[in-house]
């Protein structure tokens, strides 16, 4: 039977070497493993309730984790790593792309799952990306929400972020204090929300609130993780179905960037929600829930098609 995600579920801990990713069990339990993956300086807490709740509706079993350098997880007191110079920096500031898509398999071997779906957002959906690429293996599907193109380079990222929206967001001043984190957290949530549904003030601070600490208050943590280089393969090479989600008032990205991820990868589904922005409004969870479903059954279908593997002694 399936489960309803709670507000505390209990965390768990994976080790990729001698970094710890805390993940946690968001119910489902005996449905199709469905892992989420979330994007820069945020934790697992930003996934929103309703729509964990809709995914275990639709029959998957969901797990989230923190990122390195975020929430429960390691974190790493490295050389400052400016969010927007970050992604032009030929070195690399803490750890690699490939690092961080083996954080994610070791989550997998944390709860024994063989291989998952995969559903990322934002810097998410990059590494999600990443993950199918470098574990193809463990990877079922792929469904990415308000994300680049693992291919993009320098010249295209260009392209597609929004930087005034981005200097805007850096000029976000709040005490240091669990009122000014708190607050903090609410003003990027605001500005991230769609601009086509109203905000839910009470659903961001549900979220907000589950933080420790402030999730977006260092630059150079999100610095990090935006340096993560990559040297792996292009995304011509992922095999498994795909989705690709965007929002057509995404503050932070331009449609293009989900334009040119679709084209990139064979058979990839695009997907552009009018009045969606850079998050996924309450509205629409069940539209975003369904896609992911459906996207999953097109890999459950393509499985049942192929049939068995052929017995190599026979």
């Amino acid at each position: 039977m399936n489960q309803t995600p709670t507000s505390t579920p209990p965390t768990g801990y994976a080790h990729n070497g001698d970094v710890r990713i805390a993940y946690e069990d968001l119910g489902g339990s005996g449905g199709e493993p469905l892992l989420l993956v979330m994007g820069s300086a945020v934790t697992r807490f930003w996934w929103p309730e309703g729509l964990v709740a809709e995914l275990i509706g639709l029959g998957f079993h969901v797990v989230s984790f923190d990122n390195r350098d975020s929430g429960q997880s390691t974190h790493f007191p490295a050389a400052p790593a400016k969010p927007v110079t970050a992604l032009f920096r030929k070195e690399v500031p803490a750890y690699t792309g490939e690092d961080v898509a083996d954080d994610a398999v070791a989550v997998l071997d944390a709860v024994g799952w063989e291989s998952t779906h995969l559903f990322g957002h934002s810097n998410g959906g990059l590494r999600a990306q990443r993950i199918a690429l470098r574990h193809p293996a463990r990877v079922r599907s792929l469904a990415v929400s308000a994300a680049v193109s693992s291919d993009a380079g320098r010249m295209k990222l260009l392209r597609y972020i929004h930087f005034g929206f981005v200097a805007k967001m850096a000029r976000l001043r709040f005490p240091e204090t669990r009122e000014g984190d708190l607050a903090m957290g609410l003003a990027v949530s605001r500005a991230l929300a769609s601009p086509g549904y109203p905000f839910d003030e009470a659903e961001a601070l549900s979220r907000i609130e589950k933080d420790e600490r402030s999730s977006v208050r260092d630059p150079n943590t999100m610095g990090r993780q935006l340096g993560a280089h990559w040297s792996g393969p292009g995304l011509d090479t992922i095999e498994v179905p795909t989705v690709v989600l965007h929002g057509d008032g995404d503050q932070l990205l331009r449609v293009a960037a989900a334009r040119d991820l679709a084209a990139a990868i064979p058979g990839a589904r695009l997907v552009v929600s009018p009045g969606v922005g850079h998050d996924i409004p309450g509205p629409k969870y069940g539209d975003y829930a369904k896609e992911v479903h459906a996207n999953a059954a097109r890999a459950s279908a393509r499985s049942a098609d192929a049939g068995p593997a052929p017995n190599p002694r026979s």
